[in-house]
């Protein structure tokens, strides 16, 4: 079967929404629409402040979507993702953390792509934020289309939609006027005029609307009624009928948001109706919480940057991480990073061997946008962190020192040959392994608490260190970790995880870690034997 027809079945989520969309695009073209218009995805931005975690995860899981639809529909249709930025609205106060603060406190309310760049490498704030997201995205090599609001306004590109809405003025009106206080109705307009004296946005009510004429009368902030066309960019829309407005006028067809903008969305739609044209099929995600269960807020600067995680893992890990479960909050803080970046090498380790419809629901495939890598890590990043502890290593020499001298049972092939690992040809593993260094030195090791066995722990840790001694056995994970299992069978430990919790406790000051036999085997049987003796050394000093 080809992937078009296994997709028609494929439970992973990026494909139950390319069905959905797909099922939308016929229904239109039905109705009239052409049958070679592209299909547009959209995600938006607020050049307020840079690029984080969210902008990251809107691209991400939204091309995730557009992937899944190419393969669904055997590219029959030409997509596009066009990333918009809000660089028209108006700074409403100057992040703390800018230089020059003095002389952009001058221009509060204006446009971003009016106020100056503070760090005087661009023409404006908006155009300087802009170009740190088409960076941003650039470095994860996303496909998409950059639109600048500002532009869209002044070039013409709104106006048939602006001209739209000046006629439906009532109609919003009466779709935004329940949404707000009675404090606010007064004052209420959907139109944002452009000062003509002071260049500042003004949330003022209109005087008039002549949709004939295409114009908003309004007083301005001199205390004399200004008339300004709606088109040309010299008004620009409150931001809920401009979600609609854009809907309508760049024809979406699919765009995600989170759970914050869910109570919003029957609003967008009715505008984009409205204004003559179809809503996209929406998706709304869930929000990320920190470790204490609480909304991540850049403000409180309470998650974690994707810079932040980039330093510790590689982006697939985070990109995973975006692809799990999106419609369930979960915590996003640095204790997750080790846990997703075994499970992306699991899945990666896993697609070879799958069929294809279980290619299909493995994440990779939507990571890798159907062409993941062939190679993945041999050694875990837990079994890294693991090996920087008990080595106490400090630079990748080290830790790559181990890996040389156990690569024949990391890498034995079917036919008995061994692959040389270098950093070379294990990219991947060599960046696990500057990562680990890392994680180890900033989470790990700080928080590392040795203890003292009690009498039955002493006793099965030094019969586990004797064993070592005298090992002649395989030097594999599996027939090691038999070994580590028999010395915990015998001495009774119950449950046997007590067991595992004492040898990690006493002798790499953690609660828990990978397999055992399997960082024997990496780290060596005469030197864990030794790491046994001295952590008991240790602990009767």
């Amino acid at each position: 079967m080809s992937v078009a027809d296994l997709a028609t079945t494929a439970k992973a989520w990026p494909f139950e929404q390319a069905r959905e969309l797909k099922a939308r695009i016929e229904n239109l073209e039905k109705a009239g629409r052409a049958k070679d218009a592209p299909v547009v995805f959209e995600t938006g931005y607020g050049p307020s402040g840079l690029p984080h975690i969210g902008t990251f995860g809107e691209v991400v899981r939204t091309t995730m979507v557009r992937k899944a639809f190419e393969a669904l529909t055997a590219g029959a249709y030409k997509t596009r993702l066009v990333c918009v930025s809000d660089d028209m609205d108006g700074m409403r106060k100057v992040p703390d953390n800018l230089p020059n603060q003095e002389i952009l406190s001058g221009y509060l309310q204006k446009p971003l792509t009016v106020v100056p760049d503070p760090f005087g490498t661009h023409e404006s704030y908006g155009a300087h934020m802009n170009a740190r997201l088409q960076a941003f995205l650039d470095s994860f090599g996303f496909e998409y289309e950059f639109a600048s609001a500002t532009d869209l306004y002044k070039s013409g590109r709104f106006d048939a939609m602006l001209l739209r809405a000046a006629e439906m003025y009532d109609d919003i009106m009466k779709v935004m006027l329940p949404t707000l206080g009675d404090e606010r109705r007064e004052t209420y307009s959907p139109f944002l005029p452009i000062s003509p004296t002071t260049g500042r946005v003004l949330y003022v009510p209109m005087k008039k609307v002549d949709a004939k004429a295409g114009t908003v009368t309004f007083e301005d902030e001199n205390g004399e009624d200004a008339t300004l066309p709606v088109t040309g960019g010299h008004v620009k829309l409150q931001w809920k009928p401009d979600f609609g407005m854009r809907w309508a006028a760049l024809g979406v067809d699919f765009e995600m948001f989170g759970k914050d903008h869910q109570a919003n969305a029957p609003i967008y739609s009715r505008i984009c109706r409205i204004l003559g044209a179809e809503p996209p099929h929406q998706f709304v995600y869930e929000l990320f919480l920190d470790h204490k269960g609480e909304k991540i807020s850049k403000s409180k600067g309470n998650g974690i940057s994707v810079e932040q995680w980039l330093a510790y893992a590689p982006a697939e890990s985070l990109s995973l991480y975006q692809w799990q479960k999106p419609k369930t909050a979960k915590k996003l803080y640095f204790d997750v990073i080790p846990k997703a970046v075994d499970e992306y090498l699991n899945f990666l380790d896993a697609y070879p061997k799958q069929t294809p419809d279980q290619q299909l629901e493995n994440p990779v495939w939507h990571i890798h946008s159907g062409k993941p890598p062939a190679k993945s890590s041999p050694v875990s990043f837990a079994m890294l962190l693991n090996l920087v502890s008990a080595a106490n290593a400090s630079n990748k020499d080290i830790l790559w020192g181990f890996i040389r001298r156990e690569q024949k049972q990391l890498l034995a092939s079917a036919d008995g040959k061994v692959e040389s690992l270098t950093p070379e040809n294990s990219p991947l593993l060599d960046r696990l392994v500057g990562y680990a260094l890392r994680y180890y030195a900033d989470f790990v090791k700080p928080a590392k608490v040795y203890r003292a066995p009690d009498e039955k722990e002493r006793a099965a840790l030094e019969d586990l260190a004797n064993r070592l001694d005298v090992w002649d056995g395989p030097l594999d994970g599996e027939s090691l970790q038999t070994m580590v299992f028999a010395v915990g069978t015998e001495r009774q430990f119950e449950p046997l995880r007590t067991w595992f919790m004492a040898i990690y406790e006493v002798c790499l000051g953690q609660s828990q870690g990978p397999r055992f036999g399997g960082f024997v085997a990496l780290y060596g049987v005469k030197e864990s034997a030794q790491l046994i003796r001295d952590a008991l050394a240790r602990s009767s000093s």
